[in-house]
């Protein structure tokens, strides 16, 4: 993949990431955040940044962890 494409990758990534805290649902910024840690973890894999990499599969498992938890666990008080 050309220097191109991977930087267009990194700048996507970054769209995405930052759209994720316009959408008012949690449910859809944690969805919008969890491909924006997708593609980080992509660009991190095309550049051999093994921290990028890191950093975002444990951002994809926070957002997948609370996604699938139960309203109901999330403590009294606390938005779905």
């Amino acid at each position: 993949m050309s220097h191109f494409w991977i930087e267009c990758l990194g700048w996507a990534a970054t769209c995405v990431f930052v759209a994720s805290y316009f959408f008012a649902t949690p449910s859809r910024l944690r969805g919008t955040q969890m491909l924006g840690a997708l593609l980080w973890v992509t660009y991190g894999a095309l550049i051999g940044a093994l921290p990028v990499i890191i950093a975002n599969l444990l951002v994809f498992a926070a957002a997948a962890w609370t996604s699938l938890r139960k309203p109901s666990a999330l403590g009294p008080g606390s938005p779905a």
